[in-house]
């Protein structure tokens, strides 16, 4: 195996360990709106994901740096090409880690009332776009024989791309009903239960739609068994969320990730962004990158600090592994002196 096709796979793994991760960390985010029924609830929910959730973006970060060196057509055409999404998404992070750190900065309640919209809104509007985004790399855009995305914005918004954003901010609802189960205790965690149970055949018919689009229209026998593995996942998800059993259930919904994402790469390969225009000129494995010594030293940077990045986000889950409820959740210190007021 040629290291350039090393690097596909192993870009692949990021963006993979990026939506397992992000996953249930933009879930926890929309549930702040749709599960949280109070101020002190929505300090439970954003106090799952508190101290891993920055941690989970570091994988956005390795995946996009991973790609800028190892492919840099790929990167080039991907960045200009789709420069507003990725835009709206590179904002809605910023705003999304300011607004977990400023929320409760201040005591008022419109103030803290705000960042928890924003919480809300800056963890929906990825999760949606992110499935825009990879649904027309898989389908394919407008380049030109200069390798360069000639279409507009517009055309990234066809049906393909708009299901696969639905699918992607379903799936990560779902995924992160089925985590707010395994981490919390009382009400809130029966109340997430019953939820992923409600979200779940949505997310399951609107993935089953997608994935056999994509299957029809690129698949081959690797994807099918891929897609196949998806599908199955879901279902057992929803199976083991219904029996109580939070631990499996948060399993299958994260293999359903990764059998979903593992899908569409088998079907972008031995592209890595497919013309629309003409199929010699889609950008490939081979013409997308870099030389065989800088893959080379990248491989060798990625053996050292692969393994020390997994030790210290396991360490870090590990040390989080408790489940919490409102009772866990400390007495707001501006409380007493307000209501004295």
């Amino acid at each position: 195996m040629e290291l350039h096709d090393v690097w596909f796979v192993l870009i692949a793994v990021l963006w993979t360990g990026y939506f397992f991760l992000e996953g249930f960390d933009f879930g926890v985010g929309v549930l702040t709106r749709l599960l949280a029924r109070d101020r002190a609830e929505k300090r439970v929910l954003i106090n799952t994901i508190g101290p891993v959730w920055d941690g989970n973006e570091v994988w956005l970060l390795t995946a996009a740096g991973a790609t800028f060196a190892a492919f840099p057509e790929w990167y080039a055409t991907l960045f200009s090409g789709f420069y507003l999404p990725l835009l709206l998404i590179l904002i809605c992070l910023i705003i999304r880690g300011v607004a977990f750190e400023y929320r409760a900065k201040r005591p008022e309640e419109h103030w803290q009332r705000n960042w928890e919209t924003a919480i809300f809104w800056t963890s929906l509007l990825p999760a949606f776009l992110w499935g825009v985004v990879f649904g027309n790399i898989v389908r394919g855009v407008q380049i030109d024989r200069d390798l360069e995305y000639v279409g507009t914005v517009g055309d990234l918004f066809n049906p393909y791309a708009l299901l696969g954003g639905l699918v992607t901010l379903s799936l990560f609802t779902f995924h992160g009903t089925v985590f707010v189960g395994l981490k919390t205790v009382g009400e809130i965690r029966e109340r997430a239960r019953g939820l992923a149970l409600r979200v779940g055949p949505v997310t399951a018919v609107l993935a089953l739609l997608f994935l056999l689009w994509t299957q029809v229209e690129n698949g081959d026998a690797a994807s099918l068994v891929a897609m196949v593995v998806a599908v199955a996942s879901l279902v057992t998800a929803l199976a083991a969320t219904r029996a109580g059993r939070e631990g499996w259930a948060f399993t299958w919904s994260g293999l359903t990730i990764v059998a979903a994402v593992a899908m569409l790469f088998l079907t972008l390969f031995p592209n890595v962004m497919p013309s629309t225009l003409n199929p010699d000129w889609s950008l490939t494995v081979t013409n997308a990158s870099s030389s065989a010594y800088t893959l080379k030293i990248m491989t060798w940077l990625a053996v050292v600090a692969t393994p020390v990045v997994l030790l210290y986000q396991g360490w870090t889950y590990w040390v989080f592994r408790k489940r919490i409820g409102t009772q866990h959740i400390a007495p707001d210190p501006h409380a007493a002196p307000q209501a004295a007021h």
